[in-house]
Formats: C-alpha cells, sequence, structure tokens
C-alpha cells in the first residue's frame, strides 16, 4: 500500500508542562482499515486522538493522510457519546451540519433523514437523547459522525462502562458500518484482547512511543514480553 493511502504521523510529539506524553511518534495508519491503540491508562492514547483530530494541537511533527498535509477529513466520538440532552436525535446528528454553514435547511433535512434510516433511526428521531435506548444512542452519535462524510473516524473507548453482550454489540456496529459507509476507524480500547476480532492492525502506545504496531495475528505469534501482563495477567508468568 503506498503512502498516499496512509494516515501518516511524523515526529508527533505533545507534553503537558514537564510530561512528555508522546514522544515523536512515527506511525503510518491504512485508510480504510481498522486500527485499534492500545496502552495502560494515562499513556496517551486519547491524546493522541485528539492531536489526530485537531482538538489539540502537537507541539511537534506533522499529519498528513492521503499524501496532504494536515489534519485530516475527521469525525470523533467520545466515550460519553457526547449527545447534546436538549437536543432531539435529528437535531444533534444535524448540529455539524449547522456549524458548517455550508447546508441550507432543506438539505439538512434531507440529508439527516437519510441518515437516520440507514443507522434504523428514524422512530427515534423526534426524542431526546434520555428517551432512548444506551444501543440507540451509540448510533445516534455514529450518525452524527458520519453526517460530514468524514474520511476517517476516531473512536474514544466507545465501550466503557458496558457489559460484554452491550460491548459486542457495539463492535459489531463499527465493524458493519465501517464496510458500508467505507470509513476508516482509529480506535482506543481497553477491551483486550476482544476488540482484535474487529481490528486489522494493533498499535501499542506505551512511554510515549509505538512499541509494536502490527496485525492481531503477528501479535499474537510475537508478543512483547513487557506487553503480555497488560494482554493477559496470565501470560506474565509464561
Amino acid at each position: 500500500m503506498s503512502n498516499d493511502s496512509h494516515l501518516q504521523l511524523k515526529g508527533l510529539s505533545k507534553a503537558f508542562g514537564s510530561q512528555t506524553v508522546l514522544d515523536r511518534i512515527d506511525l503510518d495508519i491504512p485508510l480504510g482499515e481498522h486500527t485499534t491503540v492500545i496502552g495502560k491508562s494515562g499513556t496517551g492514547k486519547s491524546v493522541l486522538l485528539k492531536c489526530i483530530s485537531g482538538l489539540l494541537a502537537s507541539d511537534s511533527g506533522t499529519i498528513s493522510a492521503s499524501g496532504k498535509q494536515g489534519i485530516p477529513s475527521c469525525s470523533y466520538m467520545f466515550q460519553q457519546n457526547a449527545l447534546f440532552d436538549s437536543m432531539t436525535v435529528e437535531e444533534n446528528v444535524a448540529l455539524p451540519l449547522r456549524e458548517t454553514g455550508k447546508a441550507g435547511k432543506e438539505e439538512i433535512e434531507q440529508r439527516v433523514g437519510d441518515m437516520l434510516a440507514q443507522l434504523e433511526l428514524s422512530p427515534a428521531s423526534k426524542k431526546y437523547p434520555a428517551e432512548i435506548s444506551g444501543g440507540m444512542k451509540k448510533r445516534a452519535a455514529l450518525a452524527r459522525a458520519l453526517i460530514t462524510s468524514p474520511e476517517i473516524i476516531l473512536f474514544d473507548e466507545p465501550t466503557t462502562g458496558l457489559d460484554p453482550q452491550r460491548k459486542y454489540a457495539v463492535f459489531d456496529m463499527i465493524r458493519d458500518y465501517r464496510k458500508r459507509f467505507g470509513f476508516t476507524v482509529v480506535m482506543v480500547s481497553h477491551d483486550v484482547p476482544e476488540v482484535f476480532e474487529i481490528s486489522d492492525h494493533i498499535a501499542w502506545l506505551d512511554e510515549g512511543k509505538i512499541k509494536f504496531w502490527g496485525t492481531p495475528k503477528q501479535l499474537a505469534e510475537n508478543t512483547p514480553d513487557a506487553l503480555k501482563p497488560f494482554l493477559n495477567p496470565k501470560l506474565a508468568s509464561a
């Protein structure tokens, strides 16, 4: 795969005061696929996503996608969906289009209606987040992320606080809609090894650096010793 079909991070660094969180990271993420970033809490996984999205400015380094320098076309899905309680489902989904000011009222209504139909949310369009199920909230958040037709969607711990059944339902949703809409997934997750089932590539972030990059199969065949306890405490003495 050529570099033109990658999201490329070159020398990406970010510090908060004297604490270096990201330390000159180089990473080529294939577009059109699913990459999951794993690592212990506090290692900078969410910071990495926010730098990619532009929510945080990196201290140094460059970001490019499809060979073009600059922040790529992407949407960000927060841990707790970040739906506005005072807005209906359709109003939440329409918000990114209204904020850009590039689409008229009729176009927004048409695009939002089409998106809600594709994600099977039409019956909930006039409801508020408090009135719908957890699964519908996830789909509503995804619909809002998709409404601007981004090339990349960044998922920050999308299954936090969910029981195993709902966790797998969210993974299935992400996998199915990625295939349907063709977006690239870059996900931060603690759900290992479960998330490996839907991931094409795994990046292990530790001490501010990417210390492993490869497929889930490659990780299983050549697990770094320092990563074994994180993947499975039983592996620590293997």
